[in-house]
């Protein structure tokens, strides 16, 4: 079998399960100085300035800060175009898609567990305003309002 692999700038992100999503946030600014790139009251996507990582704070008050609070990881791709490859190496490589679409227009999404049943992302983000620039800098950021990006709250 030959393996089939998608771009992507490596692990972006994670979604942590988190009492109060706003005393995540003041905290992870304080301490490594991320950025509220989206929020509402169920979670907030943060992100350090310079980079592509994401934390994610979701509320989800019975998981929170035990083991197995992580709701999910992911893997930011470098090109929208790229989103139907990635489900197919998915789907090559054994994994189970559970999850697909866009989070907006520009912005697909693929959700999966992998073969010992971890929820993973791979998605494309529009360029954010702390991402760090890259060569072709000539998309505009999205605007800081737009649906949520992750799955519907749980609590």
């Amino acid at each position: 079998m030959r393996a089939v692999s998608v771009p992507t700038w490596g692990l972006t992100h994670i979604a942590l399960a988190v009492r109060d999503p706003q005393r995540s946030l003041r905290f992870y600014q304080a301490v490594i100085g991320v950025i509220a790139v989206y929020e509402d009251d169920q979670f907030v996507q943060a992100q350090t300035p310079g980079s592509r990582d994401v934390l994610v704070f979701e509320r989800r008050t019975r998981g929170a800060g035990k083991k197995g609070g992580v709701a999910h990881f992911g893997f930011r791709l470098q090109k929208a175009a790229d989103i139907e490859k990635a489900r197919h190496a998915i789907r090559s490589a054994g994994g189970s898609i559970t999850e697909t679409g866009d989070f907006i227009p520009g912005e697909p999404y693929v959700f999966f567990k992998d073969p010992d049943g971890y929820d993973v992302e791979i998605w494309y983000e529009i360029p954010t305003s702390v991402d760090p620039p890259t060569r072709s800098a000539t998309r505009s950021s999205r605007k800081k309002v737009r649906p949520p990006r992750t799955r519907g709250a749980s609590a």
